[in-house]
């Protein structure tokens, strides 16, 4: 029984261990990642996080793309609205973008996205979201679009501390993030394997 006992703290210690490796590298990633300024087919930002769709408008109107698809809006949601909530967002050619309505989470948001770039012949995008959901987001994307070029680009909020060490808040945030990707990866990981065989 306590050679069980020991066995198991063991296990645990050593997955904590290999958890908290996993997260350092994941954070070490997300805080570090570099803007691309190359021009793409489209720009889609993904809704819910502060400073997203106005980072996305600010690009769309600096010409990085000619395609703007704003992916999880919600269903009453118009272009004049969006505009309201947020008074930076100004743009020149609102016949070039796209309010998908359908998607309520990140697995979602692939899915309207994909539906969006097909119809449009996209073969590179920007993906504009917060820094924290670039990994997973990205990854669910490539899964349903394994040959689109995706250019990131993280989005940065006073709201999320990069000193999580801090910040419980933060730190519980960007750890549940670091989890569904490591889930995400995992599950994409094991299609490959078994389509393979």
């Amino acid at each position: 029984m306590k050679r069980l006992k020991f066995f198991l703290l063991i296990s645990l210690f050593s997955l904590f261990i290999l958890w908290l490796g996993g997260f350092i590298i994941f954070d070490a990633f997300i805080r570090n990642s570099q803007i691309n300024t190359k021009k793409t087919d489209a720009i889609v930002v993904l809704t819910g996080g502060k400073n997203r769709i106005t980072e996305a408008f600010n690009l769309f109107n600096k010409d990085m793309a000619d395609l703007l698809i704003i992916s999880g809006v919600a269903d009453k949601v118009t272009m004049k609205e969006l505009q309201k909530q947020n008074n930076a967002i100004i743009t020149k050619n609102p016949n070039k973008i796209i309010l998908g309505k359908e998607a309520k989470n990140t697995y979602q948001n692939a899915i309207e996205v994909s539906e969006h770039i097909r119809r449009n012949n996209v073969r590179s995008l920007r993906l504009v979201t917060s820094y924290y959901h670039i990994p997973r987001s990205k990854e669910e994307i490539l899964a349903h679009n394994p040959d689109i070029e995706i250019i990131i680009h993280p989005v940065f909020s006073q709201n999320v501390s990069f000193k999580w060490w801090k910040n419980f808040n933060s730190f519980i945030l960007v750890a549940s993030e670091f989890n569904k990707f490591v889930f995400v990866y995992s599950k994409y990981f094991l299609v490959q394997i078994f389509e393979r065989n």
